[in-house]
């Protein structure tokens, strides 16, 4: 028997977390071989094109707790992908940096990012895709209270 979803179908949060289960499940399926969790993915994606970036500037980029990414990039940095190296201006700061391993595995990863999604997406034409990210893009730069 199929539910009655209608209550629910008119709130775009619902819509984006059913539309989330098939990516995520794409996403897993594609990066298992690599090992990579989408957060760690959106990690070294960051650290690879950001360069001085410190754990701060992720954090708040990724709204994640210092003590989350601390337990991320801890498990980065056993599996010697991610590296903390001290700043040479302020000996305080801590930049984030890939090693040759993770500069690697990242450039892998988003080879499989480029085209992980085409299956679940193919109902989907590219000026489509591209005003869904837009839109998503917009949602997710909006701050609660700020209207």
């Amino acid at each position: 028997m199929d539910l009655d979803t209608t209550h629910l179908a008119h709130l775009v949060g619902y819509a984006t977390s059913r539309a989330a289960i098939p990516l995520k499940h794409a996403f897993a399926h594609h990066m298992a071989p690599l090992g990579l969790k989408a957060i760690e993915f959106s990690v070294l994606v960051l650290i690879a094109t950001n360069p001085r970036l410190n754990q701060k500037q992720l954090g708040n980029a990724l709204a994640l707790s210092a003590p989350n990414l601390a337990v991320i990039l801890d498990r980065l940095a056993e599996r010697g992908l991610v590296e903390r190296v001290r700043g040479t201006v302020d000996r305080r700061e801590h930049r984030l940096e890939l090693t040759a391993a993770g500069a690697e595995l990242t450039a892998r990863a988003e080879r499989v990012a480029g085209t992980m999604e085409h299956e679940v997406l193919q109902g989907l034409s590219e000026a489509e895709r591209a005003l869904l990210i837009e839109l998503l893009h917009k949602v997710g730069a909006s701050r609660p209270g700020s209207h």
